[in-house]
């Protein structure tokens, strides 16, 4: 990242950054503000908040952190679900973490319309779908627009160990993007229905 920005410095351009939820611990109770302290609990977090500060040292960047994303490429929780919802009778899912899901179209068109809006305010913004839940919520959601009968079962965290640690708490608040963009951000479940349409 500190080599792009230079080079965006050089050239005088606008740099966007996507970053992440990681950069926080996930102990907070609250949605977290841009202003709220980083701690990352993992390599992944350090590497992504590095990012953000090379950013900022070398341009004026508009750095976007976001959360859970998914959508209709590549590997994601939603195609997983679909997947196993459509192989197994009985899958488990994380119960104790929260956040909120952003379906990547969404989020591109937050960051093309920040683009094409004429207006440019360097900084750090948040932006994921609207609501909160838990995964476990979310693959209940992705079963029921399915219209499977897999069985989902809740789990805590414990029960199901990742390389990476996820923060437990992943809210995210958008209110600085939503007000310096005048930007209207979707709910979480309209979004979901919207992808798995596409999809199914």
């Amino acid at each position: 990242m500190g080599y792009l920005a230079k080079a965006c410095a050089t050239h005088h351009t606008k740099l966007i950054q996507v970053s992440t939820d990681y950069v926080f611990d996930g102990t907070g109770t609250e949605p977290y503000k841009e202003t709220d302290t980083t701690q990352p609990v993992s390599v992944y977090g350090n590497t992504k908040l590095r990012g953000e500060e090379l950013a900022a040292e070398h341009t004026n960047a508009v750095i976007i952190r976001t959360a859970w994303v998914y959508s209709t490429f590549g590997k994601n929780f939603v195609k997983t679900m679909m997947r196993l919802m459509a192989e197994k009778p009985q899958i488990s899912v994380v119960s104790d973490q929260y956040g909120t899901p952003t379906y990547a179209a969404d989020l591109a068109a937050a960051i093309m319309h920040i683009i094409s809006s004429g207006k440019w305010e360097p900084g750090i913004y948040h932006y994921t779908n609207e609501g909160r839940i838990n995964w476990h919520e979310f693959a209940l959601a992705i079963r029921d627009i399915m219209q499977s009968q897999c069985e989902v079962k809740a789990i805590p965290t414990i029960q199901y160990p990742t390389p990476a640690k996820r923060p437990a708490w992943s809210v995210l608040d958008k209110t600085k993007i939503k007000e310096t963009y005048q930007l209207e951000i979707p709910d979480w479940r309209t979004s979901l229905e919207v992808c798995m349409g596409k999809m199914q």
